[in-house]
């Protein structure tokens, strides 16, 4: 399995449907009211925390994520359909980070089944029936609903190991590690023959296990 505890994604909330412009139109009924819907309200960028995830290879690939927009609003004062959450889904441990400065810490995901909105998906707009007053019976004025909202940010995962080796250079702490998990560490007759982090998992049939790897 390929590693990847950082990523970089594009996301982007649903924009509000437009609001209505119509007029009722029946037999006999020569002038109508206003009878324009409003508009649907736009998807929510929403995060989710989920058991079994251990890295975030899928976003090197997959790095724009766009909410739905809200439905047009109808005649006959029918409403636009509300367009459905953006759920993006994270391994447990996820940080989400802002990209302007790097540092601050939008949302952090401790717990499997926690869902988090980070941006909300603009209102629908209001249509022509709703702005009918005694004044003014046939409104042709309408909104055409609140625009999405977008940012850049970033994914950073903490993984807490179940089980750490701490031994002397050239002990085989590697060796050991390559035969109880997936790891393929390098492995040499000679000291720090490991210098660069890496992570290994194993599984058995009671549960499955995170194993670190790095310079002694």
């Amino acid at each position: 399995m390929h590693f990847l505890d950082q990523a970089k994604i594009y996301i982007r909330s649903g924009a509000g449907g437009p609001g209505a412009v119509s007029f009722r139109r029946e037999k006999y009924i020569q002038y109508g009211g206003p009878d324009g819907g409003n508009g649907g309200k736009g998807g929510d960028v929403v995060f989710e925390a989920v058991a079994g995830l251990n890295t975030l290879i899928d976003f090197r690939y997959t790095q724009h994520f766009k909410a739905k927009r809200g439905g047009h609003g109808m005649g006959k004062n029918r409403n636009g359909a509300a367009a459905d959450d953006l759920v993006i889904k994270v391994p447990v441990g996820t940080q989400v980070i802002s990209d302007e400065d790097g540092e601050t810490v939008l949302l952090d995901l401790v717990e499997a089944g926690q869902r988090e909105v980070l941006i909300e998906g603009g209102m629908g707009g209001r249509g022509n029936a709703s702005y009918k007053t005694s004044t003014n019976r046939a409104p042709r004025q309408h909104q055409p609903g609140i625009p999405y909202e977008e940012m850049w940010v970033w994914l950073r995962l903490k993984l807490l190991a179940d089980v750490g080796l701490v031994g002397l250079p050239n002990a085989g702490k590697s060796t050991f590690i390559n035969k109880l998990s997936n790891a393929k560490a390098k492995v040499g007759a000679y000291a720090f023959t490991t210098c660069v982090r890496s992570w290994a998992w194993s599984t058995t049939r009671a549960a499955s296990s995170c194993w670190p790897t790095s310079r002694a």
